[in-house]
This record gives C-alpha cells, structure tokens and sequence, in this order.
C-alpha cells in the first residue's frame, strides 16, 4: 500500500489466533478454503511518470511563495522518473473484474494484474471514488475468472475467525488468519462520514491494500485498507465492511461515478442533557443543528432542533449512523424520517438529493486548509504532510511528518536544514504532529545534552540523520 490518501493510513501486520474457536475447529487447517480462495486474488502492479525540476541554485533558499521561488523554479531542469506502486485486489466476475482500493490505482498509467502468481495482464480503471477508497478495474482478456462473492458484513460479529489474503511488500499471494476485534469503527478524516470499519487482527501489511477480508466461508465481508499505529506490527487493521463496499461498486460499475444520497442537514449527538430537556426516553438519534436551503430537508419541513430517530425503517441510535445509512440510500428516493419534535414523535416525507452535487458537498471538499504551526523553540514554521505531498514526492504511502515552511535566521537549524524539508523523527520517535516534535525538543532541553537528534527527507527526498545542538 504504497498511495495512501491519509496520513496514517497504512496496512500494517499481526497474527492473533482466538482462544476458543466459536466457528472454525483449530485442528483442521485453512488449507483448503485458501486453495479454493487463491485464483480470485490477484496482485496489482501501477506505474506512473513523475516530473521534478532541480534547483540551479540549491545554495539560495527563498520563502515559500515568494517570487523568487518561483523565478527560480522556471530554470530548473525538469527531470522524470518512474514510480511504481503495489497492491492487491480480488475479482468479482469471470470476466475479469476486479475490486481494488483507490489508493492503489490512483493517477497511475498503467496498471498490470496478476492472477494466480504467474500470469500479467493489462486493466482499466472502470470507477473510483476516493471518498470511499474504492475502485473498479476490468482485466482486459477474453479469458474467464473464477469470482468471489459477497457476504453479509452486518452478520460478522466480534471474535468471529477471518482470513486475509493479498500481496504484501511484493511478495505474492499470501495468507493470513486472525478474528474481528471491533465493528463499527471510524477513522476520522475524510472517510469518517461515511464508513463504519471492520477492525481485525489478521496479518495485512504494505501491499495487501485493497485485498479481501474473508469469513470462513470463503465470502467477502471486507476489503483491506488501513491500519491505525506508527510503525511496527500493532494488531490493528481495517477493512471497508462488504455491504457499504457492494453499494459504491455497483454505482462504479453502472455510472463509472457514485451517487449517494443527501438530506441536507448538519447534525450533532445527543446528549443526556438534551434528551432530557426534550422528554426523550433516553440518548439517541441525530440532533439537526442546522438545515440547509433549498436542501430536500428543508423541502420536507425538517427543522433546527428536530432529533431524528429513524430513517428509512432503519433506527439511528447515534449520531455517527445517520450519515452512513442516508449515503447509501439511492437518490431520488422517497423515504420516511421519524423525528422527535416539542416532546412527541412525528413522521416527514423526504425525497433525497445527491450528495456530489449538493452545496455541501462542494464545501466540504474545501473545507480542509492547510495549516501551518509554529515551533518556537526551534524557530521553524511547519505543516502536517499532507496526502498530496506523499503523492507528488513519490514518499511511501506509510509517510508520517512536519515539512518545515520557514526557518528564521536565528533557528539552530538554519545551517541544517532546507525549507521543504520533511522532518520524519526526532530523537528516534516518529514525528506526525507539531506536539510530537515540541515534546522532543522538551526532553533534549531538559537533558544534559542538548542535542536533538533528527530523521529527515531533504528537499531531494534524501533520508538523512541531522544532529542539532539547541541552546
């Protein structure tokens, strides 16, 4: 998984076997629901030209925006190179289509699909939608496949045993075992709206991106796309549950975009406060906040302080629901919203809107400045390493750090460092915030030696260990 879209987000290894085996007896092997499973996993190969220029000047350095910099960058000597990135998939239909995550395929020019571990062919990227880090490929061959399917996600409880299988560091088809360890869990970040993971301790590393969760009767209930730790096997792996999944891929699939549905609302938890303020029997629901014009809310008479309870016979016992469940409903649709209203129970009518061209969406997807922080002790200016950074620098995708915006002239790092640098540790710990870095300035200046120890990527993308000493 060498193409992330979030700074964290990684596939990262473990291997935990349950205790006590609810529904796979240990003393028989996996070997032959792997057997059977192996030809429909396929590795995915991407490559896609790069395009830097060098610096003629690499001994001036000039802020960043200034005119300067940019007069500057015009006499570079532009220079392409290769990038190349693995990952995993599984096909879905004999003739050759194949489910991947987003991540894997994005702004790549070729894409090389292997199956069965010996056999390459060229694919086409049929939909993809970031928003859910989903993506649909068609091998393009005449030759048939053999398919999974589907399974019901909804029904995949705590415990129960799993099998992951995929490509992980280039290696090949590979298998893994382990149980669910949680449902229902959000990530934050941009996917945090509209997905609800699997968390699993099942071995998936770097390469497995996009490759299937199985239950153990060989169906699909999951694709495997993040993990949550800095480095090292931790035991936490996420995958997209099956039945969220089904409903994007069939979008991709007949409209090569996804339609989601969208009620046009801001919404918040509700709180014991509130539920007692409002006689409401206990927390639950979504309190609107806030309707938006023109929304099919707002068309529906759906007002500011309504809690709604129920959408589309589906209840919604947190906030956190209602976003996932109006997202997968089909625009245009008619449904029936229960909303609780001056202390009793009431029915609204809503015919849904499409999220991707409403306002909020649009705003949503500007909604996310970058922002810089300032580092006082070492007077630097840093930003979080961004999505894009990692894409336009060729890092890899499990690339957490600061990239230093402005140095003063009196920084101790003024002689050490260029701006755009990325600073990767400090004090051989991971750095992915500004309070990481401030802490390890903290304990060096509380030291008796005073000087920080510093992983980073120069502005070339060199990886270089900097020693600097801090007054």
């Amino acid at each position: 998984m060498t193409k992330i879209k979030t700074f964290f987000f990684i596939i990262i290894l473990s291997l935990n076997f349950p205790l006590v085996a609810y529904s796979h007896d240990t003393t028989n092997s996996f070997a032959d629901l792997a057997e059977k499973l192996m030809p429909s996993v396929v590795n995915i190969a991407t490559t896609q030209t790069v395009v830097t220029k060098s610096n003629p000047f690499p001994n001036f350095q000039f802020p960043p925006g200034s005119p300067f910099e940019d007069m500057f960058k015009e006499f570079g000597t532009p220079q392409e190179r290769q990038s190349s990135a693995l990952g995993s998939g599984f096909i879905i239909d004999e003739k050759g289509i194949v489910i991947t995550n987003n991540h894997v395929i994005d702004g790549a020019e070729d894409i090389v699909v292997q199956v069965n571990g010996d056999k390459d062919f060229k694919a086409k990227v049929i939909g993809a939608d970031p928003l859910s880090d989903i993506a649909v490929l068609q091998i393009e061959t005449t030759e048939k496949f053999i398919p999974v399917k589907f399974g019901d996600s909804d029904k995949a409880r705590i415990g129960d045993e799993v099998i992951a299988i995929g490509n992980p560091f280039g290696l090949g088809g590979t298998v893994t075992s382990g149980i669910i360890s949680a449902r229902n869990r959000n990530l934050g970040g941009t996917l945090a709206r509209y997905e609800d993971y699997i968390q699993t301790d099942a071995s998936i590393n770097t390469g497995n991106s996009g490759g299937p969760l199985f239950d153990l009767n060989g169906d699909v209930i999951g694709i495997n796309t993040a993990i949550l730790g800095r480095s090292g096997n931790v035991g936490i792996g996420f995958a997209i549950p099956s039945n969220s999944a089904e409903i994007v891929i069939d979008q991709l699939i007949k409209f090569g975009e996804t339609k989601r549905g969208w009620l046009g609302v801001r919404i918040q938890d509700v709180t014991k406060e509130i539920a007692d303020i409002e006689k409401l029997d206990k927390p639950r629901g979504a309190l609107v906040a806030s309707v938006a014009q023109n929304s099919p809310s707002e068309k529906a008479g759906i007002k500011a302080g309504d809690i709604i309870l129920e959408f589309n016979g589906e209840k919604i016992k947190e906030m956190k629901e209602l976003p996932i469940i109006v997202a997968r409903t089909e625009v245009g649709k008619k449904v029936k919203v229960k909303i609780w209203r001056n202390k009793k129970e009431i029915t609204k009518t809503i015919k849904l809107g499409r999220l991707e061209t409403s306002e909020d969406f649009k705003i949503a997807e500007k909604d996310n400045p970058i922002k810089e922080q300032r580092i006082e002790s070492l007077k630097i200016t840093v930003r979080e390493l961004s999505k894009e950074d990692i894409k336009t620098r060729s890092l890899p995708n499990q690339t957490t750090g600061l990239v230093i915006t402005k140095i003063d002239n009196n920084s101790p790092l003024i002689n050490s460092i260029e701006i755009n640098s990325i600073i990767l540790e400090a004090q051989k710990k991971k750095i992915k915030n500004a309070e990481d870095l401030n802490q390890a300035v903290k304990q060096v200046l509380k030291s008796n030696q005073k000087t920080i120890l510093l992983v980073i990527y120069n502005s070339s993308n060199q990886r270089r260990y900097i020693g600097v000493k801090l007054d």
